[in-house]
């Protein structure tokens, strides 16, 4: 079985549908977990934070609706596929309304379950970039003074230097260096860069209401 990059976790009570599953995604050299039970799932569930999860909708003790519920709780974010008994429709839509990414119904065509853990994959992938990419300007933003901040809440408002300066009680010259700090602490190219990292991480209600 594959070992490196993301995993699969399938959670199935029937054994051989674990064992199919394991199978298909071991052949497009993807990497598997298989788990007889959402119960023995959650035993695990927190330290699982990339890959996906495929989970049948009818199984014993939780059943995948109600693991979707228990891992919105934990916060955990991997996409679900949900697998659904051939008919049962209104079970994944209610699949779909607590959160899953996808379902399939049994049976399902092995390209589209491997179209279906690609998808997910992808989209988990990229959520991650993006959140790496958030806590990273975070972590910079953490670093500016009071000062910084008032300044730079009144870039982002699309204030000049010079009524930055009026509101906040300094002199030009002064808003020119603290726009020069923020530029190198904030590791911004240009004014829209810092724009830019400003409003993903959406501090235009916390970065200097006093230039507004």
């Amino acid at each position: 079985m594959p070992s490196d990059g993301p995993i699969v976790h399938v959670i199935d009570d029937d054994e051989a549908a674990r064992d199919s599953l394991a199978f298909l995604l071991g052949t497009a050299k993807i990497s598997v977990h298989t788990y007889e039970s959402a119960v023995a799932f959650l035993k695990v569930a927190a330290d699982v934070r990339s890959g996906c999860i495929i989970t049948d909708v009818r199984m014993p003790e939780i059943n995948g609706i109600d693991l979707l519920r228990r891992l919105k709780e934990l916060k955990i974010s991997v996409p679900v596929i949900v697998v659904t008994g051939h008919g049962d429709v209104a079970l994944a839509v209610e699949a779909m309304k607590v959160g899953a990414a996808d379902f399939l119904e049994k049976p399902f065509d092995d390209d589209a379950m491997l179209a279906a853990v690609r998808s997910a994959l992808d989209r988990q992938q990229s959520q991650g970039k993006r959140e790496a990419k958030r806590a990273d300007i975070e972590s910079r933003l953490a670093a500016l003074s009071s000062r910084e901040r008032d300044v730079l809440g009144g870039l982002v408002s699309g204030l000049a230097n010079k009524q930055i300066a009026f509101n906040l009680g300094i002199s030009p010259r002064t808003v020119e260096i603290y726009r020069a700090n923020l530029m190198t602490k904030m590791q911004a190219a240009s004014l829209s860069d810092l724009v830019r990292m400003a409003l993903i991480t959406e501090i235009l209600g916390t970065t200097g209401s006093d230039c507004t």
